[in-house]
């Protein structure tokens, strides 16, 4: 049986390739555990200087993590769903504190738990294949793996646009709100990576070598329409303002939000609104732990997961129906802290 990921040392540099290309290469927690198993051996080993990320056969990056089975889980006791996001978000805290430099080759779908495992690396790569997406309103879940971290603190409100649409950016786009380091073209890879081998020293130089210049990214045109009318935190106002502007980008963003679940899209704000106040990763990363223990057992969640992954009609009934009957009370069982002995806990610091 071949292994869903593969992992080795090649001269001084760690290999970390995924490889489940029937399922674009998403996450269990199997994977999970084994990717941390190796970087924890490698942090302490003074002959592995540098980690390099990226897939092996098939194509995309990683399409996220196993929903279906969480959505399993979350409709029973939602034991397994927590074990996974335990193992998940140590893994994501794990490569965000990382000693020594990290790779990401986000070549192709980098989604959910993909990007949980290429934004915390220090080089990002993009490239002309790159689509990457927090797609979690649609299935009722959230941006988690550290999204109230990072899209909380992209520019201009494109982090809330992000996890209300669920928007997929190309690697030009990327590379211009920070999320990718460098832009590099897909045929190039290869020898980059044995670049990075040859100087794992100077990882920026080896990348820099055959970093081009990226397209114009198309998110810029509409940067200051999603400044101005996702400037709210309350959902309400947002689906307010892009009824009354009236224009073909918005109607059409706004029927997209219409389509996500009322209560993912008032939790995805929360979040973000939360975690731009967080000054600590792993406090992110316990809040983000205990809410989607919480949200796996929703309606929402087991619904969605149904209606687009399992019967995929796509007609997912969403349990309260419109942003109105969302209440915060609702919002507030579900970002209750778990008692001390339930809470999520980092591996320790070398």
């Amino acid at each position: 049986m071949t292994s869903d990921v593969l992992t080795s040392v090649e001269g001084a540099v760690g290999r970390v390739r995924l490889n489940r290309p029937k399922a674009i290469h998403a996450l269990t927690r199997e994977m999970c555990e084994a990717i941390s198993e190796a970087l924890l051996a490698w942090r302490g080993d003074s002959a592995v200087k540098a980690v390099v990320i990226d897939h092996a056969e098939g194509r995309g990056f990683c399409a996220g993590g196993d929903v279906v089975m969480l959505a399993r889980s979350g409709a029973a006791d939602g034991a397994e769903a927590n074990a996974f996001f335990h193992a998940e978000y140590r893994l994501n805290h794990l490569l965000f504190t990382y000693p020594k430099p990290t790779v990401a080759l986000m070549d192709g779908i980098t989604m959910g738990g993909g990007v949980g495992i290429s934004l915390p690396c220090k080089f990002r790569v993009a490239t002309e294949n790159t689509r990457l997406a927090m797609p979690e309103t649609g299935i009722g879940l959230f941006p988690d793996v550290g999204g109230g971290w990072y899209l909380s603190r992209l520019p201009g409100r494109v982090g809330q646009f992000m996890a209300l649409t669920g928007a997929r950016l190309d690697g030009a786009e990327c590379k211009y709100l920070g999320l990718a380091t460098h832009y590099v073209a897909q045929a190039s890879l290869p020898e980059l990576v044995e670049r990075v081998g040859k100087t794992p020293g100077r990882v920026n130089g080896a990348i820099g070598n055959f970093a081009g210049i990226a397209p114009e990214a198309k998110i810029a045109a509409n940067q200051i329409a999603i400044a101005k009318l996702f400037a709210s935190d309350r959902l309400e106002n947002i689906v307010k303002c892009l009824e009354e502007d009236g224009g073909d980008w918005a109607q059409s963003e706004l029927a997209t939000i219409k389509s996500k679940s009322p209560l993912s899209c008032k939790v995805s704000l929360r979040l973000l609104a939360e975690g731009a106040k967080r000054r600590d990763f792993a406090e992110e990363m316990r809040a983000e732990y205990a809410l989607a223990t919480h949200v796996v057992r929703t309606h929402d969640f087991v619904e969605g997961v149904r209606a687009l992954l399992i019967d995929k009609d796509n007609a997912p009934k969403w349990e309260p129906s419109s942003p109105e009957e969302v209440t915060d009370e609702m919002l507030n069982e579900l970002f209750a802290p778990l008692p001390e002995s339930e809470q999520w806990t980092p591996f320790p610091q070398a």
